[in-house]
Protein backbone atom coordinates (compact mmCIF):
# COMPACT_ATOMS: atom_id res chain seq x y z
CA UNK A 1 0.00 0.00 0.00
CA UNK A 2 1.25 3.23 -1.02
CA UNK A 3 2.68 5.84 1.93
CA UNK A 4 0.72 8.93 0.21
CA UNK A 5 -2.11 10.36 1.60
CA UNK A 6 -5.53 9.62 0.29
CA UNK A 7 -8.47 11.57 0.58
CA UNK A 8 -12.16 10.82 0.31
CA UNK A 9 -14.60 13.63 -0.40
CA UNK A 10 -18.21 12.77 1.68
CA UNK A 11 -21.31 14.28 0.37
CA UNK A 12 -24.46 13.72 2.17
CA UNK A 13 -27.68 15.19 1.00
CA UNK A 14 -30.41 15.35 3.60
CA UNK A 15 -33.93 17.15 3.27
CA UNK A 16 -35.75 17.60 6.47
CA UNK A 17 -39.23 18.81 6.90
CA UNK A 18 -39.75 21.79 9.75
CA UNK A 19 -42.16 20.56 11.86
CA UNK A 20 -42.08 23.51 14.37
CA UNK A 21 -40.33 26.58 12.76
CA UNK A 22 -40.39 28.59 16.42
CA UNK A 23 -39.00 26.01 18.67
CA UNK A 24 -36.32 25.24 15.62
CA UNK A 25 -35.95 29.32 16.22
CA UNK A 26 -35.56 28.65 19.90
CA UNK A 27 -33.06 26.31 19.75
CA UNK A 28 -30.61 27.48 17.36
CA UNK A 29 -30.98 30.97 19.90
CA UNK A 30 -30.19 29.06 22.79
CA UNK A 31 -27.38 27.90 21.13
CA UNK A 32 -26.40 31.37 19.52
CA UNK A 33 -26.65 32.77 23.24
CA UNK A 34 -24.81 29.90 24.97
CA UNK A 35 -21.35 30.69 26.75
CA UNK A 36 -19.05 28.27 24.34
CA UNK A 37 -20.57 29.70 21.65
CA UNK A 38 -16.94 31.48 20.61
CA UNK A 39 -18.89 34.74 19.19
CA UNK A 40 -18.10 38.33 20.37
CA UNK A 41 -21.83 39.89 21.52
CA UNK A 42 -22.08 41.72 18.59
CA UNK A 43 -21.55 38.74 16.41
CA UNK A 44 -24.56 36.99 18.67
CA UNK A 45 -26.92 39.72 18.07
CA UNK A 46 -25.77 39.48 14.03
CA UNK A 47 -26.62 35.70 14.34
CA UNK A 48 -29.72 35.88 16.44
CA UNK A 49 -31.11 38.69 13.83
CA UNK A 50 -30.33 36.05 10.74
CA UNK A 51 -31.89 33.41 12.58
CA UNK A 52 -34.66 35.11 13.63
CA UNK A 53 -35.92 36.79 10.11
CA UNK A 54 -34.89 33.48 8.65
CA UNK A 55 -38.42 32.65 7.43
CA UNK A 56 -36.92 29.20 5.78
CA UNK A 57 -35.40 27.61 8.88
CA UNK A 58 -32.00 27.04 7.10
CA UNK A 59 -30.22 29.46 9.50
CA UNK A 60 -31.26 28.41 12.40
CA UNK A 61 -30.69 24.79 11.68
CA UNK A 62 -27.00 25.09 10.62
CA UNK A 63 -26.55 26.34 14.11
CA UNK A 64 -28.17 22.52 15.52
CA UNK A 65 -26.08 20.33 13.57
CA UNK A 66 -22.03 19.70 13.77
CA UNK A 67 -20.49 18.54 10.35
CA UNK A 68 -18.16 15.99 12.67
CA UNK A 69 -21.77 14.59 13.53
CA UNK A 70 -21.60 13.37 10.12
CA UNK A 71 -18.57 11.18 10.84
CA UNK A 72 -20.79 9.64 13.80
CA UNK A 73 -22.03 7.77 10.25
CA UNK A 74 -18.76 6.38 9.54
CA UNK A 75 -17.83 2.87 11.26
CA UNK A 76 -14.29 2.01 12.15
CA UNK A 77 -13.92 6.12 12.79
CA UNK A 78 -9.85 5.37 14.43
CA UNK A 79 -9.13 4.37 10.96
CA UNK A 80 -9.78 8.40 9.64
CA UNK A 81 -8.89 11.49 10.40
CA UNK A 82 -11.28 14.20 9.85
CA UNK A 83 -9.54 17.19 7.69
CA UNK A 84 -12.24 19.53 6.59
CA UNK A 85 -15.88 20.41 7.76
CA UNK A 86 -18.42 22.02 5.91
CA UNK A 87 -21.72 22.53 6.24
CA UNK A 88 -24.25 24.58 3.57
CA UNK A 89 -28.15 24.72 4.83
CA UNK A 90 -30.44 26.02 2.22
CA UNK A 91 -34.21 26.22 1.79
CA UNK A 92 -35.54 23.12 -0.61
CA UNK A 93 -38.98 22.22 -2.14
CA UNK A 94 -40.75 19.01 -0.72
CA UNK A 95 -38.83 16.02 -2.15
CA UNK A 96 -40.63 14.14 -4.86
CA UNK A 97 -42.69 10.69 -4.14
CA UNK A 98 -39.46 9.03 -6.19
CA UNK A 99 -36.65 10.50 -4.31
CA UNK A 100 -38.49 9.77 -1.14
CA UNK A 101 -39.00 5.98 -2.29
CA UNK A 102 -35.11 5.68 -3.54
CA UNK A 103 -34.19 7.07 -0.22
CA UNK A 104 -35.98 4.14 1.49
CA UNK A 105 -34.61 2.37 -0.71
CA UNK A 106 -31.03 2.35 0.42
CA UNK A 107 -31.70 2.93 4.29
Amino acid sequence: MSDEPKFLRLTVELTVEVLDMDALQAAALAEIRHPDADLTDEERTEQAELVASDDSGASALQWLIEPDHVLQLVDHISEIEPREAVLGVEPSEEPGEEEVEEEHDHV
